[in-house]
């Protein structure tokens, strides 16, 4: 989705669409609510709220496949997708409790395989406290941080609908540049955690 098509559909209809369009992309999502939220467009608690809860609902079902499906194809591709299979485990099981924040944090930026990561903490059977406890810090750090960047971002054209016209060049621009740098960093701590990975693979062999 452009960012000019999402821009326009969080003017129109808001809430509704905030809903919809969350259910596919998370992070552009709450960067775009976040800077239109300068504007008046939406209310900055009212998102953190939303975009915690719908953080943690995804996590919880991500969870659910990976325990109860461990044995499907569907866990098995998704695995896959991490370079996981089933034989890998117990590597996953010592990263996940020797680095629990830093492999949740990990897992939840990185942008098209986050639910195999998530799907890892099920399979393994992860306690339910100390899953929801680092994915709710997590989702903190995330959303609430993307919100108030987003947020600072749009105040800095004013605040208003008019500003964001004005500019628009530099608003989708700008907007670009932030978000190509959260993915950036998102993609250099995935290749370091597939990279711990890989050792402890060795020093279990």
């Amino acid at each position: 989705m452009s960012i000019e098509t999402l821009t326009h559909l969080l003017i129109e209809y808001r809430y509704p669409a905030l809903f919809l369009v969350s259910l596919i992309e998370g992070p552009f999502v709450a960067f775009f609510a976040g800077t239109l939220a300068a504007g008046g467009y939406f209310n900055l608690p009212i998102l953190a709220a939303f975009f915690f809860v719908r953080d943690l609902a995804f996590d919880a079902g991500y969870y659910a496949v990976g325990f109860y499906g461990s044995r499907t194809r569907l866990v098995h591709n998704l695995l896959k997708k991490i370079g996981i299979h089933t034989g890998h485990l117990s590597e996953i099981r010592a990263v996940w409790e020797k680095h629990a924040f830093r492999t949740m944090f990990v897992g939840k930026i990185s942008y098209g395989i986050a639910p195999a990561f998530i799907v890892t903490a099920g399979t393994i059977k992860m306690s339910l406290r100390t899953f929801f406890t680092w994915g709710a810090l997590v989702a903190v750090v995330q959303y609430w941080g993307l919100l108030l960047v987003g947020y600072f971002f749009g105040n800095s054209f004013g605040g208003t609908l008019t500003g964001f016209i004005q500019n628009i060049q530099y608003v989708l621009g700008g907007g670009g540049l932030l978000l190509a740098g959260y993915y950036i960093f998102s993609w250099y701590m995935r290749t370091e955690f597939f990279k711990e990975e890989r050792d402890l693979e060795k020093h279990f062999k």
